[in-house]
């Protein structure tokens, strides 16, 4: 007998093709495996607006060996998201960016030791003016982690930018403030201020602060790896798009 509560593991997808191509696809540019179009998980047609951004995902499952490994195709993830999820949420997408904006991770400075605090104010602070000056916004700076409110102003300018931005780049855009925990990061990824490498290792100071410290284990290296690629990925995914 079952025990209540059990499920079987579900099987991961056997490869079922052997070419890959890009092809031009309804006004767009479309994957496919033996012929046969790639689809979104609610079966659409997967067309993209690249030939690059094609190419991204066409890599993906080139790349694939006997199984199938969804969960690591982060392109081809992230463009269902934006083709799926991003048009019927854009509001909810764009408030979600505000919402990073408004307790963004570059603004709480540590208070101690000094070494850290001096290493954010040299490598946050000019990451947070260039944002002030090129999107005419304020942030408030603050020490420790007591939440301090950012200006509205500033919350409704994030989300005017975000709104302003196609489904790609908007489902690009809340992607990052996840993988960063900052809406500053990514924006300037974006923008191509920062690659992918530089904003997460901007996002990780306090981490790799600790782990000179006190070392890396094995769990947490291959974390900062997973997150290392995904930052890759996106920084390609936005050059995909321009």
């Amino acid at each position: 007998m079952v025990s209540k509560g059990f499920h079987e593991p579900v099987a991961k997808p056997r490869r079922f093709y052997k070419v890959v191509e890009v092809v031009a696809d309804a006004g767009g540019l479309g994957v496919r495996l033996d012929g046969r179009s790639t689809r979104t998980p609610k079966g659409a047609r997967q067309v993209l607006p690249t030939e690059a951004l094609a190419r991204m995902v066409a890599d993906e499952w080139a790349a694939q060996g006997e199984i199938i490994e969804l969960s690591g195709m982060h392109a081809t993830r992230l463009a269902n998201t934006a083709l799926e999820a991003v048009p019927a949420a854009r509001e909810a997408t764009a408030d979600t960016l505000a919402q990073y904006a408004g307790s963004d991770l570059l603004c709480y400075f540590a208070e101690a030791p000094q070494s850290l605090v001096q290493r954010q104010a040299d490598r946050w602070g000019p990451v947070l003016d260039r944002a002030e000056r090129e999107f005419a916004v304020a942030f408030v700076r603050a020490a420790g982690v007591v939440h301090q409110p950012q200006p509205d102003a500033t919350i409704a300018r994030i989300r005017t930018l975000a709104l302003e931005q196609d489904d790609f780049r908007l489902a690009g855009l809340a992607f990052g403030a996840s993988l960063f925990g900052s809406a500053v990061l990514v924006f300037s990824l974006m923008q191509g201020w920062l690659s992918g490498e530089q904003a997460l290792e901007l996002s990780r100071l306090d981490e790799v602060f600790q782990e000179e410290q006190w070392g890396v284990d094995a769990e947490a290296a291959e974390r900062t790896a997973r997150l290392t690629l995904e930052a890759r990925m996106l920084e390609q995914w936005f050059k995909a798009l321009a």
